[in-house]
C-alpha cells in the first residue's frame, strides 16, 4: 500500500492537490492512505519551503506546484 502524502496548511491549491492524488490513485487502481500533513514543522521536516506538496512513502515528489491527476500518476506508479 502506498502512502500519499499532502504537505500543506489547508489553502485551496493544498485541497485540489489532495482531490487530484484521490482521483490518479483511483484510476491507477492501487492501494494508498491518503494523509494530510498540516503541521508547519512537519512539512518543514520533510525540507517542503512551498505547499502544495506531494510525498510517496514519505519521498517527497513535488512541492510548490498543483499537478493535474494525469501528472500526479507518473508519480505514485
Amino acid at each position: 500500500m502506498k502512502k500519499l502524502q499532502i504537505l500543506g496548511t489547508g489553502c485551496p491549491k493544498c485541497k485540489t492537490l489532495a482531490a487530484n492524488t484521490e482521483t490518479a490513485a483511483k484510476a491507477l487502481g492501487i492501494e494508498y492512505e491518503l494523509v494530510k500533513v498540516t503541521e508547519i514543522t512537519e512539512i518543514m521536516k520533510f525540507g517542503v519551503m512551498m505547499t502544495p506538496g506531494l510525498a510517496v512513502d514519505g519521498v517527497v515528489k513535488s512541492s510548490g506546484k498543483l499537478l493535474s491527476p494525469d501528472e500526479i500518476k507518473k508519480l505514485i506508479q
